[in-house]
């Protein structure tokens, strides 16, 4: 967008009272963090930037900070860019709107650590197979009443029940309002399991719009929630043994209208495959694979799952990540997948009958600590690994699913677990911070200025939270997140 163009924009938002503009980044810990600009400077934000420290890439999750070989440290600069295709003005927040922020270098590059670039480059990696995206994330959180640093629950309804939203009506429809205001599409809002939880999902969209409404979707929960008095906690475990805060990401993936449909080793099954919603044909559905999956769906599927134990340093990224990954709990503990199996962690969806192109799958093992932008595109670059698998006949066996599970893998004795090849997911960030470490599709995916930061803010938060008990680490991360 030119300078004209921006103050177009600035002035449509001065007449409507719109003050300042937020412009918001989400560092390598998960962390939104942001820079504020007075509507009059919007112009000059577009064509300029905003100067913000590069050192942010270094930043653990207590605001602590590290000097790393590519991050950290006193010396350098950033321009901020702030997105006016996703300029948005709050509902909950008179006064101010709000961008997503791309990062540039001094000379105009994106900057190597720039999380939004990322998932443009892996979603442009799509593009040029003819294939895109649609993801979604779903977004579970807690309420307490404000003014307290412990947790006392909001609502005393049981799970899932309506008598929470009777308690806080006036609260949720105020939600929905301020949503559905900002153009964000809600799917469902409902009480979850844990006390004083619930969960938000919205429309599919392409992988970085979704990043983008899964940061503005969590600030605007948290400011109708101050509004109504409350506190909220997105933390993967707000109570030491209580079921904690999921960030389920949802994905399908689709042929482009126009592409040759035999492309990416569709094996004849091509013909099959029905229209989607989207502009474009579903892999995930009417082919001869695994329920009606494509070849490109299925390899698409089995190069995420095979990369998972890695990716959970992208889409678990907290100490306390690995405390609510706990068996039997619908938190997907277990590198498998099945069919509408909530204790897979990866579940496939097929979708109701007559709505064919809904089908997709989704990653249940994530949370929102994690930094949304590098969770989708991490992911997406799984699912390109395994994609390439059907370009190459010697790999061809890593485009194919193993065994679905159709039961609580937990349920299954060690005998049956190994001849499945079904192998539990990290139980520790430290177990999850060296399989990503070592893994080279994602490290080529991120660059190696963002995989090695990535590596040593893991690690340190690590060393963070050494010697702390359960207890201690959902104390201190309750409200970080």
């Amino acid at each position: 967008m030119n300078h004209h163009a921006a103050e177009s924009v600035a002035a449509e938002l001065a007449s409507r009272d719109v003050v300042a503009v937020a412009l918001t980044w989400v560092d390598n810990a998960g962390i939104a963090r942001m820079k504020g600009v007075p509507v009059s400077r919007l112009a000059h934000a577009v064509t300029h930037g905003v100067g913000a420290s590069p050192t942010f890439d270094a930043f653990l999750v207590d605001d602590s900070t590290l000097v790393t070989r590519y991050a950290g440290g006193p010396v350098g600069d950033l321009r901020l860019r702030p997105d006016l295709g996703r300029l948005t003005r709050l509902h909950a927040q008179p006064g101010w709107a709000w961008a997503p922020a791309d990062r540039f270098d001094l000379a105009g590059r994106p900057h190597a650590q720039d999380c939004r670039a990322f998932v443009r480059a892996q979603t442009a990696r799509l593009a040029r197979r003819g294939l895109r995206c649609r993801a979604g994330f779903e977004i579970e959180w807690t309420v307490s009443p404000a003014g307290r640093d412990d947790f006392a629950p909001a609502c005393s309804g049981p799970a899932y029940g309506m008598t929470r939203v009777v308690e806080l009506s006036d609260y949720l429809r105020d939600l929905v309002v301020a949503l559905t205001s900002q153009e964000i599409a809600v799917l469902q809002i409902h009480p979850e399991y844990a006390a004083g939880q619930f969960e938000v999902s919205v429309a599919a969209e392409d992988p970085l719009g979704a990043a983008d409404t899964a940061v503005l979707t969590r600030e605007t929960v948290r400011a109708v929630s101050l509004r109504h008095g409350l506190r909220v906690s997105f933390s993967p475990k707000v109570l030491a043994g209580s079921v904690g805060n999921g960030g389920h990401l949802h994905l399908s993936l689709h042929r482009d209208r126009d592409r040759d449909r035999d492309r990416d080793g569709d094996g004849g099954r091509a013909g099959e495959v029905r229209r989607s919603g989207t502009g474009g044909t579903s892999l995930m559905s009417g082919g001869t694979g695994p329920y009606g999956l494509t070849a490109p769906g299925e390899a698409f599927v089995a190069g995420i799952l095979g990369r998972l134990p890695a990716l959970m340093a992208l889409g678990a990224p907290s100490v306390a990540s690995y405390l609510r990954l706990v068996p039997s709990h619908w938190a997907g503990a277990f590198a498998c997948w099945g069919l509408e199996n909530r204790e897979a962690a990866i579940r496939l969806i097929v979708g109701a009958e007559g709505e064919p192109g809904t089908a997709n799958v989704e990653v249940k093992c994530f949370d929102l600590a994690a930094n949304p932008y590098l969770a989708v595109g991490g992911v997406l670059a799984a699912g390109l690994a395994g994609l390439e698998c059907l370009d190459d006949p010697r790999r061809a066996g890593a485009a194919v699913l193993p065994e679905p599970v159709g039961c609580d893998p937990a349920s299954l004795d060690g005998s049956e677990l190994a001849r499945r090849g079904i192998r539990r997911l990290p139980t520790g960030l430290g177990e999850a911070v060296a399989a990503f470490e070592a893994d080279e599709v994602l490290r080529d995916a991120l660059g190696t200025e963002l995989h090695a930061t990535l590596v040593a803010v893991r690690r340190g938060e690590i060393e963070l939270f050494a010697g702390a008990d359960p207890a201690e680490i959902a104390d201190r991360l309750r409200w970080r997140y």
